[in-house]
This record gives C-alpha cells, structure tokens and sequence, in this order.
C-alpha cells in the first residue's frame, strides 16, 4: 500500500467510542489540534450494549467529567428518555442518578457537538500502525495508507481490538454490532512488545416493542423530582414526557431451557477464550452459579423514541439463535416477542493496565495514551472517564505543561485509574462504590464542589460554568453561615414540633445549624422557625443538609485524606533498584519492579506490599542513594 502525508497533529485520537469522543474534545477545547478518527462515522458514541447511563457509581463518574469540562452529562441531559436516582433510601455516598438514553439521540447529539468544535477534526479511518521512533509516538498509519504525524496519540479502540462475536457454535471476526474490528492495531502493539489480554463482554437480545404484552409486566417509571447529570442543566429543562421501562422475570420454564442447552453454551464449551464480566454475568453463567434462585429480574427498556427496539436488561447470552427464541418466549409478558437482533459474546484485546502510568501514558513508548474498553474496563462511564484524563495529558504533554495524576481522594475516575494501573485486573474492571475508600467525600452531590477548579485551571470549563459554580459555593457558604448564627428559641410552637417528631425538647435556644444536625429534622423543616427571606436552588440546599448532617463523617474523612497525600508526596525514583534494597519480601520486590509505583502511597496499595515493605522503601528512598538496607 503506497502511503501519503495526511495531515500534522498535535493530538491524534483512534477510536471515537466514549473514551475517544472525551479524548478528542478535552484535547481540542486545551487548544490542541486534534484528529479523531473512527472506524465508522455512525458509530460515534454510539451504545452498543445497554441504552442507558449512570448508576451507581457511574452516575458520580458522569458527576465528575460534567464538572471537569466534559461532555457526557450535557449530551444525556439532552437525550435521555427517562431518568431515576437510585438509592434515595440511603445515604448520600451511595446515592445515584440514571437515565435511560436514546441510544440514537445520543450518538448523533455526541457527533454533532464534535463536528462543531474547535481545532477538532473527525474523520473515518482504519488504523493499522503506530510510527514510534526512539521509544516515543510519532503519529498513525491507516489501512487507506494515510500519514498522521502527531505528537501525541490516545488509542480508545474498545471492543473492536481484534474483537470476535459469538452466538453459539457461530465465530467470526467482528467489532461491537457487527461493525468493522481493528485486527493489525492489535498485531502492532504486540509487534512493540505491549502485553496484552483477552476480555469478553456480552449483551441480551433485542426485542419488538408491539409484541411485548406489558400488561402482565411491572412499570417502571422515570422521577417526578427533577435530576440531571450536567451542573449546567436548569430543573426547568427537566423532561415530563417520559418512557417507561418494565420489570418481568425468568421462571423455572427459562431454567430448564438454559440447563437443557449448557452443552451448546459458548463460556461451557471453550469457545468462548476471553475472561468475562463478574458483575454482569451472562443469564447462562447466573443459571448455573445461583441454581438455587427460582428467578432472576429483567428489565425491558425501550432503546430510544424512533425505535421498536427493546434491550432485554438481564438476559445478556451467547447462546445459539434459536434457543434464544426458546427463552424470551418462556418469559412472562414476551410469549409472543419478536427478536429483532440476536444476544451476543463479543472478546477483545486489552492493554494489560499495569503497563500505564496514571496519566494514562504508556510506559512503554512516550507520547502514547490508552483508554477505555482497551484498558480493561467496562461501561461507557468508565470509558468516558479515562479518555477524558488520557486527553487533557495528551493536550498537556504537547503543551510542556505538568501532566493530571486524579487521586483516589478527588473522585471515582482517580479510584478507577489507581486501580487499574496499580492493582491492575484480570477481568472487566467496573466501578462500584465499595472500591471508594473515600466515597462520603466523592458524593453525586458535590463533584462540581471537587473538581470544578481543576477543569477551569486546565481551560476546560468555560466562564458560564465556572461562574455558576462560584455562585453556587458562595450560596452554599452563606446559608451555613446563617444557620451558624440564627438562634430558635423553645417556644411553644418549636416544642410542639420536637414533640410531634419524636424529639428531645429544647432546654435553651440553640443554633438552627445545631437543630439541623438532629437526624430526624430536614433543613425544609428548619426553615419553619428560620426562615430566610430569599430563594436558593434545591441543589444548594441539598448540598447544606448534607455538609451539616454529616460533618463529623467528612471531617474524619478529610483527616484519612490529608494523612495519606502526606505518602502521595512522597515519590519514588525513576531508576530506583528494587534489587539493592534489602529485606523486602520477595512477593514485594517482584510487584514493585512489574508495577514501578510512582509514590509510596501508590506502593501501599499494590497486593503483596505490606507495611514493613514500605517501611524498608521509606529509608531507602529518604537515604537518596542506593544502599542495602537491612530489616529490623
């Protein structure tokens, strides 16, 4: 193939999934040329699985990229069909906002918003290589045989590395919904001496909406109370005609069908090579590991408002087409369902994590960033978050600023990062908050309060939005500051009150922030007897209640942070020699020269490091020079 100079970069961006769209945006908006090329121009942001975004944890991640400058908030705020906050039961750590998208509303309003922007180019294209001179990334190669010289590269290529789908005995080489895979990517990666690994994801059947009986099934309707992903969306902007989705399950029926066709099962069968998704198993594999359970929930969730389509949440499978039919019709409420497209298997390469510096960088050849799918992760969030944080230091390295390292203590995609480039994974790695040590100061309430200045400092929040904040934190501070100093008396109407609430009287006055700490009182019920004589928005509001009510937690919390930025300070040198260093365990010596940590903190949190390890590399370090240290 002959090949031609098409074009010079600063950034170049393959893939334009998720990962990709954040990367090429944040990138362009830092100011830096940018090319994002894609396999296919419809698949821009396009949900090849589930139609929906956010929940939990996800939902905070969305949370944090809006409050960055990035644009997944906006783009659902603008095409959902339905949105729920979850959890509204519990505490606010836990707390998470979903919406159902339109899948094909989403990935046109993405494309859109790209092609519109500024010092960003989209363009369609295979890419087969990357041009790496002295271990740094110069640029890409596509199989039309065009030249992008860059100087810097993201690869965001997903599930489209090498990927393969798998519906029964049925293989065959593919990218997600049966689009074009990236096969020589993979090969030259290999060729550059990356190590990589197999994945595999699944999703469910689609159905017709006309022929679901929805009768017979449970509804499942979107909030009256107004939510929205995107600091920037007005309550008023808030979507009143919403779709529902339905709730019906399995039955023992949809058992006996499965269990009567593991011996064709693609995952029992050894067709299937890649490692799956823990926590989105296939209906198959949940059949078999929760045999005990008489059913199991699926979702019926309509896929946009121009479309029969309907994603059967739930019964994600591989199983051959025709026993598929067997099983949607076993169903309740889909007796006569027709399918529209066949569940599917779908393995892929991943970068092995551990082979990323937590800016996203490669090791391995500077200049190259990965993210998304490839990294090992799975779900758009998760997607979306790194390709946002492998942007910004794609747009910073060209720049010659400091690259962005997100501390597990500033939000669930410095969690995330941390994981995967520290602990790494040997499956598809999905957020839960249970992965937060931190999670009641990384809350859906207050990300813009977290990572907002960040965003603006790095020229990705615009003015509007960062003057928003400001208002908003000044409110916020300004109504603390006048519950902290309006006193209530124990007048009769207050005691009335406590009494019909189940609460202590009062002896003496007190401060209406002190009253608002009692668990059973809410701040609207404050203002019964402090009223303020001015209108603040229900996020501000929110937002006291729960600075008030927790306090205690988020200061012992705070405290836990500060004590370990004091360890994230503390950086490990480039060259250090694991070797030299007496008294490691050997587990420990073996895992710090595979992972090369770049502080002690991150050290601490590698599986085999234990304390007295990190003490040894504490002197070692603090001794400058390389000694042998011996153990106590």
């Amino acid at each position: 193939m002959n090949q031609y100079e098409a074009g010079n970069y600063d950034v170049v961006v393959v893939g334009a999934g998720h990962a990709g769209s954040e990367a090429a945006l944040a990138a362009a908006r830092m100011g830096a040329k940018t090319l994002l090329l894609t396999i296919n121009l419809d698949m821009v942001a396009f949900m090849p699985c589930n139609p929906s975004v956010g929940g939990p944890a996800k939902g905070v991640v969305v949370r944090e990229i809006d409050a960055l400058g990035g644009e997944m908030g906006r783009n659902i705020d603008k095409t959902y069909i339905q949105m729920r906050m979850l959890n509204t039961g519990k505490g606010p750590a836990v707390r998470a906002l979903r919406a159902q998208a339109d899948k094909y509303a989403y990935a046109n309003e993405m494309k859109f918003t790209i092609e519109k922007t500024e010092n960003l180019t989209l363009r369609q294209g295979i890419v087969e290589s990357l041009i790496v001179e002295d271990e740094e990334c110069k640029g890409v190669v596509t199989n039309a045989g065009a030249v992008y010289r860059a100087k810097s590269v993201v690869l965001t290529a997903g599930t489209s590395s090498r990927g393969q789908i798998i519906i029964g005995e049925l293989k065959y080489s593919s990218g997600p919904n049966n689009s074009i895979p990236s096969i020589k990517l993979s090969e030259n990666l290999e060729a550059l001496g990356f190590e990589l690994n197999r994945f595999k994801t699944g999703t469910p059947p689609r159905v017709k909406a006309s022929t679901i009986n929805y009768a017979v099934t449970e509804e499942q309707p979107g909030d009256e109370q107004a939510n929205h992903f995107s600091f920037a969306t007005p309550d008023s902007a808030y979507l009143r005609n919403q779709l529902s989705c339905w709730l019906t399950y399995t039955n023992e029926k949809t058992h006996d069908i499965i269990q009567a066709n593991l011996h064709r099962a693609p995952m029992f069968t050894g067709i299937v090579e890649g490692v799956g998704a823990r926590y989105c198993p296939s209906i198959e594999d949940k059949i078999v590991r929760f045999s005990d359970k008489p059913r199991h929930q699926m979702f019926l969730e309509p896929e946009g408002r121009h479309t029969e389509e309907v994603y059967v949440q739930g019964l994600s499978t591989s199983l051959p087409e025709d026993v598929q039919h067997q099983m949607i019709h076993s169903v309740v409420g889909l007796e006569n369902a027709e399918m529209m497209r066949p569940g599917y298997a779908i393995e892929y390469d991943v970068v092995v994590p551990h082979q990323l510096r937590p800016t996203l960088e490669t090791k391995k050849i500077t200049g190259l960033f990965t993210a998304g799918q490839m990294n090992g992760t799975s779900g758009y969030e998760e997607a979306a978050g790194q390709g946002l944080i492998a942007g910004m230091n794609a747009a910073l390295s060209v720049q010659g600023k400091e690259p962005f390292v997100m501390k597990r203590s500033d939000g669930y995609i410095g969690v995330m990062i941390d994981d995967l480039v520290t602990k790494g994974t040997n499956e598809p790695y999905r957020l839960l908050t249970s992965r937060a040590e931190y999670r009641l100061l990384l809350r859906h309430d207050n990300a813009d309060l977290r990572l907002t200045e960040i965003g603006h400092e790095l020229g990705l929040v615009h003015e509007a939005q960062y003057a928003h904040f400001l208002e908003k934190k000044a409110q916020v501070e300004a109504e603390m500051k006048r519950l902290g100093k309006t006193r209530l008396k124990p007048t009769a109407e207050v005691q009335a009150f406590l009494e019909e609430k189940g609460s202590a009287p009062l002896k003496d006055g007190i401060l209406a922030i002190d009253f608002l700490k009692r668990p059973e009182i809410t701040y609207l019920e404050v203002l019964q007897f402090a009223p303020r004589d001015f209108a603040l928005p229900r996020a501000v509001e929110e937002q006291v209640e729960i600075q008030v009510k927790y306090e205690g937690y988020i200061k012992k919390a705070a405290e836990k942070v500060e004590k370990m930025k004091k360890m994230e300070g503390k950086r490990i040198p480039e060259r250090i020699d694991y070797d030299a260093i007496n008294g490691l365990a050997t587990e420990a010596r073996q895992k710090l020269k595979k992972i090369q940590p770049e502080t002690v903190a991150q050290a601490s949190r590698i599986s085999g490091v234990n304390p007295a390890d990190i003490s040894i590399l504490l002197v070692y370090i603090e001794q400058g020079k390389i000694a042998k240290i011996e153990a106590e």
